[in-house]
């Protein structure tokens, strides 16, 4: 045989031997040698009403990166404002038996049905950002003070404007979007000179609040007041305003202090938002799965203070939401 050949052969020989070795040492000590090693971690879930809304992607991203250090493994799921598709998906979560479900209801009512099958598999249920109709199905509750947000919004108004034609974004079906817009009812009920005049369902989506809008301008040309549930909304109502001609005269109010709020009510577009704190409601729903896996009893309802943004403190106050 060739020596180099032979050489070859031995060095291969070895290298074989060599890798079995390391190999089987890694095996004895236990070590997951799957992709990523995540394969065997446990399961959590995560359902959202929309991940078309940068609120919801903050806060799923923040719960993803905390798990990661608990050796969780988070399973999100999308069912786009859809309820029915949102009972498929919890569903299908209780199938692959993950631990913890987090939940942002589309529907706080049509939801139950999912709640109930999750507390038959005996799988813990967090929600997050708005209420189910019945809190006797979930082990938490995590929101912010979506009442006082709204206050703030209607307080804000009474304090800088004279009066007011009243325009409200909605959405319906969601109880934190109903609490906001009371609080903002509850703010201006003693003032007469602030009047509702119209208002439109957009499901917190820019795509639809900017239609929404533009119908009420139709009927209502004298409307110089928006207050809408969420940024995006808000965001919307500017969108319209711009097209009608009535940005510069319209005060917009909203709900979240997202970065684009921000940015637009420094530049004065936007009056003001009350900030919310999806950070930190990530994190407060990580620590209460934790708390439930450890045999704890955390805590049933969690409220998170808003911020209010304006034109005057939000270079100031703006990094503590978002």
């Amino acid at each position: 045989m060739d020596k180099k050949l032979a050489a070859s052969l031995g060095l291969s020989a070895f290298l074989i031997v060599f890798f079995a070795l390391i190999l089987g040492m890694l095996n004895f000590s236990g070590k997951d040698l799957s992709l990523h090693q995540k394969e065997k971690r446990p399961l959590l879930g995560a359902v959202y009403m929309t991940l078309n809304n940068p609120f919801y992607q903050v806060i799923d991203n923040e719960i993803r990166s905390r798990i990661d250090g608990h050796n969780f493994v988070l399973l999100s799921r999308n069912p786009a404002l859809n309820p029915e598709s949102q009972i498929e998906e919890v569903n299908e979560l209780i199938q692959r038996h993950v631990k913890v479900i987090f939940l942002n209801p589309v529907n706080p009512e049509k939801i139950e049905p999912a709640l109930l099958a999750a507390k038959k598999a005996g799988i813990p249920v967090i929600a997050i950002d708005t209420n189910v109709a019945n809190d006797e199905l979930v082990t938490s509750t995590i929101v912010s003070d979506n009442f006082m947000a709204g206050y703030q919004c209607g307080q804000h108004l009474t304090e800088h404007f004279a009066g007011g034609r009243i325009a409200l974004l909605t959405h319906s079906q969601a109880q934190s979007a109903k609490d906001r817009i009371d609080g903002f009812l509850a703010a201006i009920e003693n003032h007469p000179a602030f009047e509702i005049v119209d208002q439109e369902d957009c499901l917190g989506q820019l795509e639809l609040a900017m239609p929404a809008t533009e119908k009420m301008l139709r009927r209502h040309p004298e409307i110089n007041v928006i207050m809408a549930l969420n940024d995006p909304a808000a965001l919307g109502a500017a969108a319209a305003l711009q097209d009608a001609g009535k940005l510069s005269g319209t005060a917009i109010y909203g709900v979240d202090g997202s970065p684009e709020a921000k940015d637009m009510i420094a530049r004065g577009i936007i009056t003001a938002s009350a900030g919310q704190q999806p950070r930190k409601m990530g994190e407060q729903a990580v620590a209460t799965a934790v708390a439930l896996l450890s045999g704890q009893q955390p805590e049933k309802l969690i409220k998170l203070p808003t911020v209010l943004l304006t034109k005057e403190n939000v270079d100031q106050l703006g990094s503590i939401v978002y």
